[in-house]
């Protein structure tokens, strides 16, 4: 999306961040929260902190940063918010568990172990994710 397009939607995003990120305790981890929603939905290639904080602008590379990996909140309320909101949208007939295999060279990356990797259909120095989908027959969403 471009900016404009994520700025018209801000009345609608600002529901959403309420709503989903009304567990958080403080106002101000609230706002950063829609911030990086906003800059996760902005076109570009790279969705970490810095190029996201660049393509907003009320971006703040170190709050974000903050926001994401130090800001002292619960995530479980959230994903259990989030997953109630798509529940109620795609009304799941079925649950799909899959997993995703990531070669890796050496082991310095974390959960990288020496696995079955089925990216390369053998064992191998790999991390292995698994995800948990809520599916029909015209919807699927993690």
């Amino acid at each position: 999306m471009k900016l404009g397009d994520v700025e018209r939607l801000r009345g609608e995003l600002a529901e959403f961040v309420g709503d989903v990120f009304g567990s958080l305790p403080r106002q101000d981890q609230r706002r950063w929260g829609a911030c990086y929603l906003r800059g996760l939905m902005l076109d570009g290639r790279r969705k970490s902190i810095q190029p996201m904080a660049e393509r907003l602008p009320d971006g703040n590379m170190q709050a974000l940063q903050q926001f994401v990996n130090q800001s002292p909140w619960d995530p479980l309320p959230v994903r259990r918010r989030i997953a109630r909101r798509l529940a109620e949208v795609i009304r799941p007939q079925v649950w799909v568990i899959d997993d995703v295999s990531f070669p890796k060279c050496g082991r310095a990356s974390a959960g990288v172990a020496r696995q079955y990797c089925g990216a390369l259909g053998k064992r191998a120095n790999c991390q292995v994710a698994v995800s948990v989908h809520a599916a029909t027959d015209t919807a699927s969403c993690p």
